[in-house]
């Protein structure tokens, strides 16, 4: 019998496999102070959030990583370039996430576009 979809963010990091979830986790604790608005939903089967109904940023983990999805990943592929970058993706070893610092900085920016209708 297949497991139930999760249908909360909750749901999605509970179903995780347990040495993954410190880092799902960390994301969402800088998520949630960056972006206190910002609703948690799940789409395309992965944690996210929305801010105005616009998406904010998306995460997922896979067998050998953890990723974040969003339109940001261009716009700090520089500051990015530690990990594996694809269009919309950044790809990275659960035991090396981007800094609450970068997050914090990426995600109150992608905020201030939303407010500035981008």
């Amino acid at each position: 019998m297949p497991k139930p979809k999760p249908k909360t963010v909750d749901e999605y990091i509970a179903a995780s496999p347990a040495r993954l979830r410190p880092t799902l986790n960390r994301p969402r604790k800088v998520i949630r102070a960056a972006a206190p608005k910002a609703t948690e939903v799940i789409g395309y089967g992965m944690a996210g959030y929305k801010y105005k109904g616009k998406p904010v940023v998306y995460f997922a983990h896979w067998k050998d990583h953890v990723a974040l999805y969003g339109s940001f990943v261009n716009e700090y592929a520089q500051e990015l370039k530690a990990f594996t970058l694809l269009k919309g993706t950044v790809r990275f070893p659960p035991e090396k996430p981007p800094s609450d610092r970068l997050l914090t900085k990426i995600i109150k920016s992608r905020v201030a576009a939303i407010d500035a209708g981008e």
